[in-house]
């Protein structure tokens, strides 16, 4: 089997966020011998064992470019968010775009659910799933642009103050 990634890349875990290829290594767990990716994050310092057999299923991508930030970052601040006032459909629907580990995707989750917030409060399950795909989105920001985390959460804060202002 060829390797997809090699030692040094950025990478993106769809519903855990974006880290660099550590190392390539074979591990045996229950009699089974597998290679694994050890991918480390930056935020939080984690290490994640991705099997390299389910990097398929699992959707384990790139890092996008400065370009693709730049894109999201303008779909952001246009302030053009359908947001559904169904509780439960909107926390489905949400959860679908964070599984997809599309940035667009991420990006929207996160704006809806922050003007949601500033406007009407969250529910609790609404209140985790926001803080986990702002984690998601910041890991994949601080890699693409080469930024430190409190310049990400500082820019996604500014991003969504001028989408507030544009939908008002």
């Amino acid at each position: 089997m060829g390797f997809l990634f090699n030692i040094g890349d950025k990478v993106v875990y769809p519903m855990h966020g974006a880290g660099i290829i550590e190392s390539i290594e074979e591990k045996e767990i229950l009699g089974e011998s597998r290679r694994y990716y050890v991918m480390r994050m930056p935020i939080g310092d984690m290490k994640v064992m991705i099997p390299m057999s389910n990097v398929d299923s699992i959707g384990l991508r790139e890092v996008v470019d400065e370009e693709t930030i730049t894109e999201v970052i303008e779909e952001m601040a246009n302030g053009d968010h359908d947001v559904s006032n169904n509780w439960n459909r909107r926390y489905r629907a949400n959860l679908d775009k964070m599984k997809s580990g599309d940035i667009h995707d991420m990006a929207d989750v996160v704006c809806c659910l922050m003007l949601r917030e500033r406007e009407k409060g969250l529910s609790t399950g609404e209140r985790k799933m926001l803080d986990n795909a702002r984690q998601i989105l910041i890991s994949e920001l601080v890699l693409a642009k080469e930024i430190d985390e409190s310049q990400a959460f500082l820019l996604l804060d500014e991003v969504i103050a001028a989408t507030e202002k544009a939908s008002s």
